[in-house]
């Protein structure tokens, strides 16, 4: 399994804990690049893809061209706000 988390680079709270852990957190500078980012993050072979509330508004693939793919998991993590 390969993990990475995208979020927005002005977001200063999400995915601090991975961020400071090491792992692959993408941030993205044009929120209108969502769609492009993940289909280069599945490329690279990532199974899962944590993308943060923000970030997920953006996406017009997340429901129609993942919902039913087994391969492929999209976990949009909501504020705790």
């Amino acid at each position: 399994m390969k993990i990475s988390w995208i979020k927005y680079e002005k977001d200063a709270k999400s995915f601090r804990l991975p961020e400071a852990l090491g792992f692959d957190v993408f941030k993205l500078n044009d929120l209108e690049q969502t769609d492009n980012k993940i289909k280069q993050l599945i490329k690279q072979n990532y199974d899962t893809i944590v993308i943060s509330n923000e970030v997920a508004g953006f996406s017009e693939d997340i429901i129609k061209k993942y919902k039913k793919d087994k391969d492929i998991k999209i976990v949009i993590s909501f504020d705790r706000d």
